[in-house]
């Protein structure tokens, strides 16, 4: 069965932009809610979970067709969940290197990057995530994705995100869910970014 990741960080690292008590019930409450319905419905139809969670989205259609969105939708909260905590730190980071350079040509520099990603998150309408990704051509992209849609069942390879589920931010933020996605970049982390994107240009 799948196992649930690591958080990089404890509970309380990213205070007072989001509260211990934010980190501990996402994390062990709705980030595991849906590794354990993904693992229960796999195992319902004797799956071997000898792919990784990626693969399974990407291979959809491999999949019993009354499973098909159970699977997707709680494997994406999965992987969606798993790129949140990378995201975001008590150690920020900003782009660097080749990401950094990708960001200056695509959108002129990392202030006009941010308010694109700002603005983006801002008109998310109900719940889900805003995707920094790469797509199919090596080009940077700003998407938004509902619930708990993931970017690779579109074809693109996420490489940072923002939750812009209620339970990422209400405790705190009540219904000021602006002033948690400006928040959001005084913790943001791009080193699995920088990563990511080095490995997959």
């Amino acid at each position: 069965m799948y196992k649930l990741e690591p958080l990089p960080y404890d509970y309380d690292a990213l205070e007072p932009v989001v509260s211990a008590t934010t980190v501990n019930i996402h994390y062990n409450k709705h980030h595991k809610g849906y590794l354990d319905k993904l693992n229960n419905i796999l195992n319902s139809f004797g799956y071997k979970f000898e792919d990784s969670i990626e693969d399974i989205i990407i291979n959809i259609d491999s999949f019993p067709l009354e499973y098909r969105g159970d699977i997707l939708f709680n494997a994406g909260g999965v992987l969606n969940h798993n790129l949140y905590w990378k995201s975001i730190s008590n150690a920020p980071s900003l782009p660097e290197g080749k990401l950094l350079e990708k960001i200056n040509a695509t959108y002129g520099n990392y202030d006009n990057f941010k308010t694109e990603f700002i603005n983006a998150a801002r008109k998310l309408v109900g719940s889900g995530y805003t995707f920094l990704v790469l797509d199919q051509n090596k080009n940077l992209k700003i998407i938004n994705t509902s619930n708990q849609e993931s970017p690779y069942s579109y074809g693109f390879i996420p490489l940072l995100n923002i939750d812009l589920w209620e339970h990422a931010y209400y405790l705190d933020y009540q219904n000021n869910r602006n002033d948690y996605i400006n928040n959001f970049f005084s913790i943001v982390n791009f080193k699995v970014a920088n990563q990511l994107y080095g490995e997959n240009i």
